[in-house]
């Protein structure tokens, strides 16, 4: 059994017709009509004039009626030269917030598509995002911290960005395309791309994983899909095309417009090419005369192509260059197109509908690049129509062109819906000031929004059907930023210090605003925030308000005869974890800090560490007798007072310390301390020490033995 299809390819310069029919797992162009258009109705792929477009749209209706029956549904494409393609990057602060999700970099790419899109209208105050379909979108790259990355599920770090380029189609001229067709009393079966339908019968699925680029070379302009990873990744359009080739032509040879068109078709099948310029003089030129003449115009359009080549595909070329439209018969174009590509020759080839799998063909049609998009609109429309689809977002009705597989995403893209609402907004950062540095402390992230499809929770990339019911409850703002002064102070601020034995926990002063404050105190914008925090020994003691001890650390000195004497015996010994340190040490946590206190000597220990007497003490034998002879040395005096032995001497007390009885013993001293005395009626006697003769007035010194004997 087979079913005809009939299919049209409004283009900028004619319109195709084409009856197609299937036959089991085959075509077979049964007939092909081109009618060029009277004038100029169509520009860059949209109808500018539709009534002149039907016209012509019913004179091939009609021709083809008289031969083939009645047609009444066809299938159309719009033209790819109307697609719109940007490129837009998304970031994202993801700083202190949950690991990235499938869900989170769904909705960071639509994002990025819907800033795509506002990015298209921009500069068209007239436009709407709301006016433009969504085709199709690639992400270019993931970025986390500015360094490119294969994937952002499951990262962490303070930013993620993404760079998509999207394909939009205009409303317009899917509407236009539809009112030319209900003018001609045509019903339309379906609709496609232009590109789709050629890429469809010249690059099947599971070619689509290589990276090839197709370009539909037309009158007006040079339509250009990519292929790669198994999908159409961008497509591009320049005005640049046939026509130019054509102009070029005419200036060169002074030839009106459709007679250097004709001199251009002649180029494939003539040796020379047959002229009349303006002027009426006939002319015979070699055609490899015309294509030498004709190679800044055919380079102008490699150039052209090549450049919005490299745009699309991420400014690399692709692995090869396929040709398709009648502007691709440009003599040295598919030479000078693999030479800006930096391809081989052989990687750049222009194909016909010879190169269409499973087609067959009446014998007066030709295998011309021309008829590709046509036949692959037809061909599409079979296997692969596209439709429109109603769906219900928020409880608006929205329409979808259906492209592809649609999802959640794709309907919030066309319902206009803000994908800020898919995430509420971060809570605002609270700014104060710590000892004059500015700290931002952020607020929460914002909670994500709640998708649901016909009742059930989804997400942005889940599919959806006709007649599907869209919820989507917009994401929670996250609370501003809060702190206390305790969150700004690190774990070093506070110390536990062991002094005397006694644990303390020490906290930094801090004044806000100006006030003593404590540390669990709130904080508001703008807040000056002054913290202190004791790091040396001496600032430690005042902080626990131990700060009598200081002056018991102070150095035992005293002042002699107004000379000054440090004595380190006397003085208190700080220890910090059993070392001895000084005040301006700096103290840790847990530290053990421990003083052993010294306490003011008397003056005899003074004298001794000084090695002064105070005493002028010897010890003699008298008379058989041990006896012990004392006289004051010194005599010391503190602030006009005479000091005993026994009196205790401060730090920073002012001595005069001066020498008395500085004679030396004699003999006759011993009476002064002996209870002996001279026997009545003593007769004569000897004087003696130590065993030899002496006298009563000689020197004597400690251990000496006296002695007196009577004759």
């Amino acid at each position: 059994m087979s079913s005809k299809l009939f299919a049209l390819d409004i283009g900028t310069r004619s319109v195709v017709g084409i009856i197609l029919e299937e036959r089991h797992e085959t075509f077979h162009v049964i007939d092909v009509l081109v009618e060029e258009h009277k004038e100029r109705a169509m520009v860059d792929g949209q109808i500018h004039n539709v009534l002149k477009v039907v016209e012509v749209i019913q004179s091939i209706k009609t021709q083809l009626e008289e031969k083939h029956g009645p047609l009444e549904k066809v299938s159309v494409a719009a033209a790819g030269r109307a697609l719109k393609t940007e490129q837009a990057e998304m970031k994202m602060d993801i700083k202190n917030r949950p690991i990235f999700s499938e869900d989170d970099i769904s909705r960071l790419e639509l994002t990025a598509v819907q800033q795509a899109q506002n990015n298209l209208v921009q500069n068209d105050r007239e436009r709407q995002s709301s006016h433009y379909y969504c085709v199709g979108y690639s992400v270019l790259y993931y970025r986390l911290d500015g360094e490119e990355i294969g994937s952002l599920v499951d990262q962490q770090g303070n930013e993620a960005s993404i760079e998509v380029i999207a394909t939009f189609l205009p409303r317009v001229v899917v509407e236009s395309l539809l009112s030319a067709l209900k003018r001609a009393n045509l019903e339309m079966e379906a609709l496609t791309l232009e590109p789709i339908a050629a890429i469809n019968v010249l690059i099947p699925p599971t070619m689509r994983r290589l990276n090839v680029a197709l370009v539909d070379i037309g009158a007006g302009t040079s339509d250009i899909a990519i292929t790669n990873y198994g999908t159409v990744v961008a497509y591009g359009m320049v005005p640049y095309a046939g026509d130019e080739i054509t102009e070029a032509l005419s200036d060169i040879y002074l030839l009106d417009f459709p007679l250097a068109e004709d001199a251009k078709r002649a180029i494939n099948t003539n040796e020379f090419i047959q002229i009349k310029d303006i002027l009426g003089f006939d002319q015979n030129i070699p055609k490899e005369e015309v294509i030498d003449a004709l190679r800044p115009a055919t380079l102008e359009l490699a150039s052209a192509v090549s450049t919005e080549i490299f745009r699309l595909n991420n400014n690399h070329p692709p692995k090869a260059v396929m040709l398709v439209g009648g502007g691709s018969l440009t003599p040295s174009l598919t030479t000078l197109l693999a030479e800006k590509l930096n391809l081989p020759v052989n990687r750049v080839a222009v194909r016909g509908i010879d190169a269409i799998q499973n087609l067959t063909k009446e014998d007066h049609i030709p295998v011309s690049p021309e008829l590709v998009t046509p036949i692959g609109i037809a061909i599409a429309a079979k296997r692969a129509p596209i439709q429109y689809m109603s769906v219900e977002v928020n409880q608006q009705v929205v329409r979808l062109f259906e492209l592809k597989e649609m999802t959640i995403g794709d309907a919030l893209l066309a319902a206009n819906i803000s994908t800020r609402k898919l995430y509420g907004r971060p809570g605002a950062a609270l700014s104060v000031q710590v000892n004059g540095q500015t700290i931002h402390i952020p607020g929460e992230h914002g909670k994500p929004a709640v998708i649901e499809l016909n009742g059930q929770e989804a997400n942005t990339k889940t599919l959806i059907k006709n007649k599907d019911k869209i919820e989507l409850i917009e994401g929670k703002d996250g609370n501003a930023g809060t702190a206390s002064v305790r969150d700004l102070l690190d774990e070093a601020s506070v110390k536990t210090i062991t002094f005397q034995g006694v644990k303390h926990i020490v906290e930094p002063t801090v004044q806000v605003n100006g006030e003593r404050v404590s540390l669990e105190t709130s904080l508001v914008e703008r807040d000056k925030i002054t913290v202190e925090t004791p790091h040396t020994i001496e600032q430690l003691l005042h902080a626990i308000q131990k700060e009598n001890y200081l002056n018991q650390l102070k150095s035992y000195t005293i002042s002699i005869n107004n000379k000054n004497h440090y004595i380190p015996s006397f003085s208190t010994t700080l220890l910090l974890n059993g070392n001895a340190v000084k005040l301006q040490y700096p103290v840790q946590d847990n530290d053990v800090l421990q003083m052993n206190i010294a306490t003011a000597p008397t003056l005899q220990q003074l004298s001794d560490h000084l090695e002064k007497k105070l005493l002028d003490r010897i010890t003699i034998k008298f008379q058989q007798e041990t006896i012990e002879l004392f006289k004051e040395s010194a005599k010391v005096i503190s602030e006009n007072t005479i000091l005993s032995p026994s009196d205790v001497i401060p730090n920073g007390t002012a001595l005069q310390w001066e020498e008395v009885n500085t004679s030396a013993w004699i003999y006759q001293d011993v009476f002064r301390f002996s209870e002996w005395t001279l026997p009545e009626n003593a007769g004569s006697f000897q004087i003696i020490k130590n065993g030899q003769p002496s006298r009563f007035d000689e020197e004597i010194f400690g251990g000496d033995e006296l002695e007196i004997i009577f004759n």
